[in-house]
């Protein structure tokens, strides 16, 4: 794992068996990020076929889970990990679910192009929303997966800030596709379905967020659930005791 800090980063005893539990979420991790991207190509390009494909391959990112899940629980049995050890366990753990649900909301949409009527397609303007936000949504993902492995509270936190943008986009997406229902009762089947994928990339930027959290725990030893952006940049600035 190049360029990580988790490597010798904790107790060297069992080194190996905790950065193997981080191998493991970033290969889930990288798994579920192709699921999305296959899953927005699909969708943008009308690809049924690459949408089948996701939505059949959502079963490996399940088993991932169960996999590291078994590997941290076995490591918390047998080691009884105290202090950073433990927490980097229980970050992994955290992480993983967040992980798993990218993979079912990808899997989302690409079960939204499947059950699409034949020819009956969103406009060009729906379809090019939809891609802006999905590459926001996608790069802030790889970001926070970036943030995690190398234990950096501070982009953490800037990558944390960027779901606010993508929040934007999933409101203006809402009320344009309202705008378009309301003048033309045709659009009402293809509007939702726009709804249904923005929907499903803004659950996206939640979980990368959650993911940030992850991180800034990680790195601080404070639990930053529920904290407003303001606090968590006096927690990220705050030295370890």
């Amino acid at each position: 794992m190049p360029n990580s800090k988790i490597g010798g980063h904790y107790s060297q005893a069992y080194d190996e068996e905790l950065q193997q539990a981080v191998v493991r979420l970033l290969q889930m991790a990288a798994l579920a990020q192709q699921q999305l991207d296959d899953a927005m190509a699909a969708f943008i390009g009308a690809d049924t076929e690459l949408a089948q494909q996701v939505k059949d391959f959502d079963r490996k990112v399940n088993n991932f889970e169960v996999d590291i899940s078994e590997h941290c629980l076995d490591i918390l049995a047998r080691r009884q990990p105290a202090a950073s050890d433990l927490r980097l366990v229980l970050s992994v753990l955290k992480a993983i679910n967040d992980v798993e649900r990218i993979g079912d909301l990808a899997k989302r949409i690409a079960k939204a192009l499947l059950k699409e009527e034949q020819g009956n397609r969103p406009q060009q303007s729906q379809l090019d929303e939809i891609a802006v936000m999905g590459q926001k949504v996608r790069l802030m993902l790889q970001r926070a997966l970036a943030a995690f492995e190398q234990i950096d509270a501070e982009n953490a936190l800037a990558v944390l800030r960027e779901d606010k943008a993508i929040d934007d986009d999933y409101a203006r997406i809402m009320q344009h596709n309202l705008s378009m229902m309301m003048n033309d009762a045709r659009q009402i089947a293809i509007s939702l379905q726009i709804s249904n994928v923005a929907k499903a990339l803004e659950r996206v930027g939640d979980h990368a967020r959650n993911i940030c959290e992850h991180t800034i725990f990680l790195s601080k030893g404070r639990n930053v659930a529920h904290l407003s952006d303001a606090e968590l940049q006096q927690v990220v600035d705050k030295k370890r005791d």
